[in-house]
C-alpha cells in the first residue's frame, strides 16, 4: 500500500542554528503521537548532517533538496547522491520547479539524478506541473505525462516503485492561489492512469502523488480526502511548527 506522506521543502531558508531549533520543535510534536503520514524534512545541504544527528527517523524522515546528476569529480560546488546518503538522508527532491526554471535542469538530466539517487538508497521525491499559461490552455495533462515519460519511463518498474510523485501546479506555488480540490484530485488520477499504462495497475496503486502548490492548515484535510491524493510537498507553511503540524495532522 502506497504512503501518505507530508513533506516540508525548506528551500533556502533558515541559518544552520534556525533549522536545528525547528527540527527539535518537531520532534517534540510528533514524540509519543500515533501519526497517519510520515513526516519529513528537506533542508538545506548544509544542514543535513547535523538535523541527521537530532531526529528520531521513526518519526522524522530527512530529505534533500536536489543532487548532482554526477557520481563525483571535478565539479565544484555540487552535492552528489552518495554524499546525501552519507549524511542519513532519505529523500531528495529532483526536478523541482525552480530547480527546471532558474537553472535549467531537463529530463535528461533529471534521468541522471533519478538513477543515482536510486543506486545510494534514496528514495527520489519527483516534482510535475504545468505554469500558468499551460493550464490556461488547457495542457496539463500533455504538461505532467510528458515530464514523466521523458524522466522516468526508463525505468524499471521495480525502480519506478521506489519513486514519490509530487504535482506542483507552478501557478500556485508560493502565490496564494490553489488548486481546488476537484482540480488536484482530477491530475492526480491522470498522473495516476499515466503511471498504470505504463506500469500497471499495481505500480500505480502503490505510488504516493503528492500536491505541492500553496498547500496550508486551512485546505490540506480537504485536498488530502481526495482518493489519489497521498499528503503534501510544503513550502513555506513547513518553515513555522504551528503551521506545518496542523497539515501533519490533517490526515
Amino acid at each position: 500500500m502506497r504512503k501518505n506522506i507530508v513533506a516540508g521543502n525548506w528551500k533556502m531558508n533558515k541559518n544552520l542554528q534556525e533549522g536545528l531549533d525547528l527540527v527539535k520543535e518537531l520532534q517534540s510534536a510528533v514524540f509519543g503521537k500515533t501519526l497517519k503520514c510520515d513526516v519529513v524534512v528537506c533542508t538545506p545541504f548544509v544542514h543535513l548532517a547535523s538535523v541527521s544527528g537530532l531526529i528520531d527517523k521513526n518519526k522524522v524522515k530527512l530529505g534533500a533538496q536536489n543532487c548532482a546528476d554526477k557520481v563525483s569529480g571535478a565539479y565544484t560546488g555540487e552535492v552528489s547522491a552518495e554524499m546525501l546518503a552519507s549524511t542519513g538522508a532519505q529523500y531528495v527532491i529532483l526536478g523541482h520547479s525552480e530547480r527546471r526554471a532558474y537553472y535549467g535542469e531537463t529530463s535528461v538530466t533529471l534521468s541522471e539524478k533519478v538513477k543515482l539517487a536510486l543506486a545510494n538508497k534514496l528514495t527520489p521525491i519527483f516534482c510535475i506541473g504545468e505554469v500558468l499559461a499551460e493550464r490556461e490552455a488547457g495542457k496539463q495533462n500533455t504538461v505532467v505525462k510528458t515530464q514523466i515519460e521523458e524522466a522516468l519511463f526508463d525505468l524499471s518498474a521495480d525502480d519506478f516503485g521506489k519513486i514519490v510523485l509530487a504535482y506542483e501546479p507552478v501557478w500556485a506555488i508560493g502565490t496564494g492561489k490553489t488548486a481546488t480540490s476537484a482540480q488536484a484530485q482530477e491530475i492526480h488520477a491522470h498522473i495516476r492512469q499515466t503511471v498504470a499504462a505504463k506500469y500497471g495497475q499495481t505500480v500505480a496503486d502503490n505510488t504516493s502523488i503528492l500536491y505541492g502548490g500553496s498547500c496550508n492548515a486551512g485546505n490540506a484535510k480537504e485536498l488530502f480526502a481526495n482518493p489519489d491524493v497521498d499528503g503534501g510537498l510544503i513550502g513555506g507553511a513547513a518553515l513555522k511548527l504551528d503551521t506545518f503540524m496542523p497539515i501533519v495532522e490533517a490526515f
